[in-house]
């Protein structure tokens, strides 16, 4: 399949989430991440827009009843970027998950325009 999009992770943060999962969960970490690279038009059910953000969006995984959620963002349209990611226990994304995605995705742009 072609790539539309590439898809890169900021610092360690998706890296760090990823290798705590058991490696059924990263397969199908993967299968969505590879959804986003290569679909025209990606299903919400895999990546949703976070209200009331900047520009944050949630990568969506479900296995059997378990849930979790890896942040991004699109830079420069094409270009996703990774951000943190978490196991989700509540019906509700946790406020501070969302605040430290937004720290990163500030950061990213910061350090991005210093080069």
């Amino acid at each position: 399949m072609e790539k539309i999009r590439e898809i890169i992770a900021y610092k360690n943060y998706f890296e760090d989430f990823l290798i705590e999962q058991p490696i059924k969960v990263q397969n199908k970490i993967f299968k969505i991440l590879e959804a986003i690279e290569t679909l025209e038009r990606i299903p919400t059910n895999y990546l949703k827009l976070i209200a009331g953000t900047n520009g944050l969006y949630e990568a969506r995984i479900q296995l059997g009843t378990d849930i979790w959620r890896v942040f991004c963002f699109f830079d420069s349209g094409k270009l996703v970027i990774l951000l943190n990611g978490f196991q989700k226990k509540t019906q509700k994304t946790p406020g501070q998950e969302i605040l430290k995605a937004s720290k990163l995705m500030k950061q990213y742009y910061e350090s991005k325009r210093k080069h």
